[in-house]
């Protein structure tokens, strides 16, 4: 059977346990799935959000999935929005690589 929401954010929690200085992404599966699914993803312990900042002529080109969200809104738009997402649970949008220090990486 497929798997679900549910099992997904407890997989990745027990991978924020198990691997506390890992980049763990909420990824854009987890928002189509559900609405919050991004939100929920970071609850869960994911410290990474990937945008689409792909131009919209081209993102079709692109579609690993049918339905995959973010698809119809301008990188601009999604940025705006994965902003607002994480202001609501608390967090603050960071831009950059995020790459951890060396001395972090056990």
């Amino acid at each position: 059977p497929a798997g679900s929401t549910e099992t997904t954010l407890f997989l990745l929690s027990l991978c924020r346990i198990m691997l506390p200085q890992v980049l763990l992404p909420a990824t854009t599966a987890l928002g189509t799935l559900e609405q919050d699914g991004r939100k929920a993803g970071v609850l869960a312990g994911c410290n990474v959000i990937m945008p689409n900042l792909s131009p919209m002529t081209v993102r079709k080109k692109y579609m690993l999935y049918d339905n995959k969200a973010g698809t119809d809104i301008t990188a601009a738009q999604g940025i705006a929005l994965l902003r607002q997402q994480m202001e609501e649970i608390g967090y603050t949008v960071v831009v950059g690589r995020g790459d951890f220090p060396k001395e972090a990486i056990l």
